[in-house]
């Protein structure tokens, strides 16, 4: 639909006196389709025209003449609005879907300039829960949508992979562990320890010593906590890499933590060089000014912090990358950390500063309180994904159980449930963990889209569209027709808003809309009993909405069946 804009504001030139960059970004979809395809707000032409400004769209209304784009040109109030002609829009819009296939909606706005995305991000030894989804599947989402205009995105899985929390585990594993245990279940062990390590610890205090005297060691260098270190990791990221997998995710990089270790000196005497450092009772710190805290870079004991570490990595992302934007997809609470990160970029005058960028999310709870690793209190996500494919199999086997190959959809009905339960919210709302709601099957979710994908399919094997026939505009008469090309038209805005908040819920949302509208359509308007040009033109509208609910999907990270 943006041609559509840039024509209109082609049209509005010379009686707006304004230029066409003025005019296409005050275009805006009015919220009641009976107004019109696209509204014109005329207030900032009342100090030129010297009129109030609904006297203005008024009179627009009536001088704008006939023009073969337009249906209809009207005014409400202020608003000049615009009815698009249908055999125009139809033609137009079907035909880039039939002619750009998988790339309808994409760009080269990116220009192959890189954006670097920072998501996942587990902690080495713990297990990967619920809490992990969001940050992972938003990341991914916006890794596909940003490679798809035109970005080279880079997906970068900052591993937790370094830190006092294992100088606990390797003081909990020399105490109670299991080389056996630890083979078969690498996780389920290390966490069990990690568990054990504080509730012991309420019983004896110098536990803690004990963890940060083997953190020391590690620190140093000692290769027998070394190589323990090697192992958690080794094995903890094996079984990150096999749950990444069920997901259909893949990084570019799992430099963690620990890969800017030799790098954090020269990272402290880079920002110290700024003269921006200054020290106190020992420490070396960032005074940002009133509203935010000072940034604590490097402690009274020559420890460094979890925020050294992001500057370190930023700076070698930058070397690396030479990227256009960073992104960093972590919780909300770490809002403060990310403003304190930011600024010490901009006052060291980096001039790449601005381009990084925190994309919070709310946090997934429980109705009884958020989740504790130290308490063992997790709701581990492989333990869903199986849950929602299994009662994506029931399902199956009650509705379709002569269904080819039962165990593959489900596990693509299933998988896709959970992601687009978590896609389809505004990633800044806090999530509540709810067995039912994350696996329900009916109304405003993704297996509902999936079920209109495969619809689609099963009305196509029976009968083919011709690709090479002419397009019939005219032939879209009926009101649902109407409101499916138009959402269809809208697919490209979805995906570019979608970048432009980073937002993967605004493609979920579309998906929905594309969704209800298809459904509508389908039910008012037969397609396989209609005749002659009215059926060829009923099976392209419904092909193309293969395409982009297809396209949608992939986009978000799920798949789209063709049976279901």
């Amino acid at each position: 639909m943006e041609h559509f804009k840039e024509q209109l504001a082609l049209i509005l030139e010379e009686p707006t006196g304004l230029g066409r960059e003025e005019i296409q970004p005050l275009l805006e979809v009015p919220p009641n389709v009976d107004l019109g395809d696209y509204a014109f707000p005329c207030f900032r032409l009342a100090r030129a025209f010297k009129q109030p400004p609904a006297e203005i769209a008024a009179r627009l209304a009536g001088e704008l003449g006939e023009n073969p784009l337009l249906e209809r040109v009207t005014s409400a109030g202020p608003y000049l609005n615009f009815v698009l002609k249908r055999s125009v829009l139809a033609a137009d819009i079907l035909s880039r879907i039939r002619q750009e296939g998988q790339a309808y909606g994409s760009s080269s706005r990116g220009g192959g300039r890189a954006v670097v995305i920072d998501f996942s991000s587990p902690n080495i030894a713990k297990p990967f829960g619920v809490g992990h989804l969001r940050s992972t599947v938003i990341g991914h989402s916006l890794h596909r949508i940003y490679t798809f205009l035109g970005y080279r995105a880079v997906g970068i899985n900052h591993l937790g992979d370094w830190g006092t929390q294992f100088g606990k585990i390797i003081t909990a594993y020399k105490r109670w562990g299991s080389k056996g245990q630890l083979n078969r279940d690498p996780i389920g062990h290390l966490f069990q320890l990690y568990v054990r390590f504080h509730e012991e610890g309420e019983k004896n205090p110098r536990l803690d010593d004990e963890g940060r005297y083997w953190f020391k060691k590690l620190e140093e260098g000692n290769r027998e906590t070394l190589d323990l270190w090697q192992t958690f990791r080794d094995l903890s990221l094996r079984e990150f890499k096999r749950i990444y997998q069920i997901l259909g995710i893949d990084f570019d990089s799992y430099q963690g933590e620990s890969f800017y270790n030799d790098r954090l000196d020269s990272t402290i005497e880079e920002i110290v060089n700024k003269g921006i450092t200054r020290e106190s009772q020992g420490a070396l710190i960032v005074d940002l000014g009133e509203d935010i805290p000072p940034c604590l870079l490097r402690k009274s004991d020559g420890a460094t912090l979890y925020v050294t570490r992001d500057l370190s990595a930023a700076f070698y992302r930058y070397e690396t990358y030479r990227f256009a934007k960073a992104l960093y997809v972590v919780g909300a609470d770490q809002i403060l950390h990310f403003k304190q990160f930011f600024k010490v970029l901009e006052l060291m005058g980096l001039e790449w500063a601005d381009r990084c960028r925190h994309v919070p999310f709310g946090l997934v709870r429980f109705k009884d309180g958020k989740m504790s690793t130290r308490k063992g209190k997790v709701v581990l996500l492989e333990e869903v994904l199986n849950k929602a494919v299994q009662l994506s199999l029931d399902i199956i086997g009650e509705k379709n159980p002569s269904l080819a190959d039962k165990e593959r959809v489900a596990r693509q009905v299933g998988i896709g449930a959970v992601i687009f339960g978590d896609l389809s919210n505004d990633r800044i709302k806090d999530v509540e963990f709810d067995w039912e709601k994350i696996l329900d099957f009916s109304g405003e979710t993704g297996p509902y889209i999936q079920y209109s994908h495969a619809r689609i399919c099963s009305i196509l094997r029976r009968e083919a569209p011709s690709q090479t026939a002419p397009l019939q505009g005219e032939a879209y008469t009926a009101k649902e027709e109407e409101a499916l090309l138009l959402q269809l038209g809208r697919f490209p805005e979805a995906v570019e808003r979608a970048a432009d908040l980073n937002k993967p819920s605004v493609i979920a949302r579309y998906l929905v809309d594309l969704a209800r509208d298809f459904n509508q359509f389908y039910h008012h308007c037969p397609v396989l009993k209609a005749q002659g040009d009215i059926k060829q033109a009923r099976l392209l509208l419904a092909d193309a909405v293969r395409r982009v609910l297809a396209q949608g999907l992939y986009l978000l990270g799920i798949e789209a069946p063709e049976e279901m």
